[in-house]
């Protein structure tokens, strides 16, 4: 994923789809459509349904039409068990798409045209790629939250598309559509505040994906004077919020997120701090995944927060390192990465077996243990940061050690933070000993700082060249 974190909840999902039932029932029932699907979608309800699709390609009718045999077709979706679903989405993967023989008749029409008649043939093969389930899928956007069950329908799209072309061409269909329909023109953005709707603050505690909230004290804590929440919303579902970052306004660039989460710490005053920490970004729409805001978001809130507060010179993140335990496993596995030094303070310290059976103990609670890791895990886990990328292959196409020139950071959220511009400016040790954290990071967490005359060179550097920009005191590390 391009954004930071991406929630997998299920619940928020599931109450749009019992209110959708509701809210699409008089629109269908303008057909006297009156017979339902069974749930798992046997072969003779599976061509009941086609003749529900076939219906939504007819032209027959007006606009009132239109929108009640679309209404038809999503309650029916609305209707299916898991194993229903997937037979509907196949049916409109495979059977609904371009015509192969309609498409090569454009392409060899567009070969032979002469050029006067050659703008002509680029619209024919245009209107040839262009499948008939994309004109059907297109008329949800008519109906009430249409646009909302369609980001949701390609979330389930999603989940199917391994192994499976037609799924995999179905799903970049609806990329596409749903990236015209986001385009960050037409988002707005919103403060979040304890006044804000309660229906929409249920959601942010629903959707959080990086620092689960835990109760509406902690969201409160999260929205109190030292803090700003913004989110970017979508004028077809003004109740969902499409990403969220979540701010602490502090003096000095923070290490620990327990401190940024502590419910009984004291309110700081905004009006003197110095420092803006995005501790949290949270992608809410997996069917959204591929369709980056996250950038503008940052960029909007970073000139929001620096007209309210001028005396703001630093926006950081404290952040997470989802990829780093899974990435430090394989690297014991392969070969040793210690030196011999760090290999004789282990043993010291009572580590004889190394460190791969060590980390599945809960080693940060016994003090000798943890200081004889500090200096191999800030060490590797600098290594990771900034040198490894995804899919990395040597001169003759082998896999490689991961370390390359070019291409993206493995690590999802140095991918994101670096292509907005961002520099990997420290490592926080034990700065996240939550379970995740030390399951995702071993409780390393990461600072990337955004120095607002260098986003635009980072930028470049990383998205052109694939160069990781970082500080003086990582790359040190990075050393040893």
């Amino acid at each position: 994923m391009d954004e930071v974190r991406q929630t997998e909840s299920v619940a928020p999902q599931g109450r749009f789809f019992d209110r959708l039932r509701g809210v699409w029932r008089d629109l269908s029932g303008q057909l006297g459509i009156a017979r339902g699907l069974a749930p798992e979608l046997p072969p003779g309800d599976a061509e009941i349904l086609r003749g529900q699709m076939r219906d939504c390609l007819n032209a027959r009718g007006g606009e009132v039409s239109a929108r009640a045999r679309a209404a038809v077709l999503g309650r029916s979706y609305l209707a299916l068990n898991a194993e229903g679903r997937l037979r509907f989405l196949r049916i409109l993967a495979s059977e609904f798409g371009t015509d192969p023989a309609r498409v090569d008749a454009a392409v060899e029409m567009l070969r032979s045209a002469r050029p006067t008649w050659r703008h002509d043939a680029e619209l024919a093969l245009r209107a040839a790629l262009e499948s008939p389930r994309i004109k059907l899928l297109t008329q949800f956007n008519a109906l009430p939250e249409g646009v909302k069950f369609l980001v949701d329908l390609r979330a389930e799209v999603m989940a199917h598309v391994k192994g499976d072309p037609a799924m995999g061409i179905l799903d970049s269909e609806l990329r596409e559509l749903l990236g015209n329909w986001f385009d960050v023109g037409f988002l707005e953005l919103r403060r979040i505040t304890w006044h804000s709707p309660a229906l929409v603050l249920e959601k942010f505690a629903a959707y959080e994906a990086v620092h689960a909230i835990e109760s509406w004290r902690d969201l409160k804590n999260r929205l109190d004077s030292d803090r700003r929440f913004y989110a970017f919303f979508h004028p077809r579902m003004p109740d969902e919020p499409l990403i969220f970052v979540e701010v602490a306004l502090v003096t000095g660039m923070s290490s620990d997120v327990a401190e940024l989460l502590d419910e009984t710490a004291p309110v700081g005053d905004p009006g003197r701090a110095d420092t803006a920490i995005f501790y949290s970004i949270t992608s809410a729409q997996r069917g959204l995944a591929g369709i980056s805001f996250g950038n503008f978001l940052i960029k909007r809130v970073v000139d929001d927060l620096g007209r309210e507060f001028p005396n703001l010179k630093n926006f950081a993140t404290l952040s997470p390192i989802p990829g780093f335990r899974s990435w430090l496993a394989d690297a014991l596995k392969e070969d040793d990465p210690l030196t011999a030094a760090e290999k004789r303070a282990l043993k010291v310290a009572g580590a004889e077996d190394g460190m791969a059976p060590l980390l599945k103990r809960a080693w940060s609670k016994e003090e000798k243990l943890a200081e004889a890791l500090k200096g191999p895990l800030l060490r590797l886990c600098a290594i990771y940061l900034s040198s490894h990328k995804e899919g990395a292959r040597d001169g003759n196409g082998r896999e490689s050690n991961g370390r390359e020139a070019g291409g993206r950071a493995l690590d999802s959220v140095a991918h994101f933070h670096l292509s907005n511009g961002a520099r990997l400016e420290r490592l926080n040790w034990l700065a996240d000993p939550s379970d995740k954290g030390m399951a995702q990071s071993a409780g390393i967490m990461a600072n990337y700082l955004y120095k607002l005359a260098e986003i635009e060179d980072n930028h470049e550097a990383y998205t052109g060249k694939g160069r990781i920009t970082v500080s003086s005191a990582v790359r040190a590390l990075a050393k040893g």
